[in-house]
């Protein structure tokens, strides 16, 4: 099963084919999802440090490409269907910008 690991050291072994945004959840973080994992609102965005995140979807990238300076390792975690092994870097949470979560998206 791959190995979702948190910048911080916090790690989760998940199904594979699960979404990111719900690894990272179930890692205990409070990232943010404020559209539900519909690709409408970036809240979800992570840096992958290490592994491949796999291939950008039509809908992430519709929705990244009205962002200026996206960087290529930055990805929309309720886009991202785990198949191996990933470090990330949450970029929003609850606690840091003080919004509520959102609903837990659907896998």
């Amino acid at each position: 099963m791959p190995k979702i690991t948190l910048e911080d050291g916090t790690f989760k072994e998940v199904a594979e084919g699960t979404k990111l945004v719900l690894a990272i959840d179930d890692c205990g973080c409070d990232i943010l999802h404020r559209c539900g994992g519909n690709s409408r609102c970036t809240t979800c965005r992570v840096e992958i440090l290490e592994g491949d995140a796999g291939p950008i979807g039509e809908l992430e990238q519709e929705r990244i490409g009205r962002e200026a300076d996206w960087p290529a390792n930055r990805r929309l975690s309720c886009q991202v269907r785990v198949t191996g092994d990933l470090t990330v870097r949450v970029l929003s949470t609850a606690t840091s910008t003080g919004m509520p979560r959102g609903s837990r998206p659907i896998d």
